[in-house]
């Protein structure tokens, strides 16, 4: 069974890589294969992991052990329940108010995130260097650095800064901006095609060691 689990997964890489030659059926049977797993058992693991310890099991226990509070379940289950609204065209609209909600909540608790990871910790990460470099805590190359950071931040948000028309010195100072972004986003793109190169990587291995390689040991002759 170890070995047909093995060879299954050969199968499925081979669709997905026979994409490199061109669209066909065997690249679409492992899509679907993997949306449709994907979807199942994200659907599964939001009704075990969710649903029954979330709102199924208490607003049983408050119906069996009569406690009102537990009733007070009812109202996210409602909630939740509007999003099905959009099954029946007539009552479509009815979608609009767990929407609102969801994108409410979610706003509010991620704007303060965001802005704290954005905002607050990159000027605190940007100005905390030179409290170091004045109480001589601070090596050259990290002086350097601390002031190569500044310059990148404050060149960068000149850039993004649209009030004032970029000629002069703030068309200069946006320039050196632009060549900070173009350094972040080609390291950025050089580590994401790293990853994706590492992964083939795994799969060639794969590949290999564990399909070609235990399928021969496991020949009688």
């Amino acid at each position: 069974m170890e070995l047909f689990g093995v060879w299954v997964a050969a199968f499925l890489t081979l669709c997905i890589y026979s994409f490199l030659y061109r669209d066909n059926p065997f690249y679409r049977f492992a899509e679907h294969l993997f949306l449709g797993v994907s979807v199942g058992y994200g659907i599964v693991l939001s009704i075990h992991d969710g649903l029954i310890p979330f709102a199924w099991n208490p607003f049983w226990k408050a119906v069996t052990e009569r406690e009102p509070a537990g009733l007070l379940k009812l109202i996210p289950i409602a909630i939740g329940l509007m999003f099905f609204a959009r099954l029946v065209p007539k009552h479509a609209w009815i979608i609009r108010y767990p929407f609102a909600i969801l994108i409410g909540v979610g706003s509010g608790l991620a704007i303060p995130n965001v802005m704290d990871a954005s905002i607050f910790r990159q000027l605190h990460g940007t100005l905390v260097p030179f409290a170091q470099i004045y109480a001589g805590k601070l090596g050259p190359f990290e002086i350097f650095g601390a002031i190569l950071m500044f310059i990148g931040v404050i060149a960068t948000l000149t850039y993004f800064f649209f009030s004032v028309e970029h000629r002069g010195v703030v068309g200069g100072i946006s320039k050196v901006g632009i060549v900070f972004l173009m350094v972040g986003f080609g390291s950025a793109f050089g580590n994401t095609v790293m990853g994706r190169v590492s992964l083939l990587i795994q799969r060639v291995d794969f590949l290999v060691n564990d399909w070609i390689g235990n399928t021969i040991q496991s020949l009688p002759f």
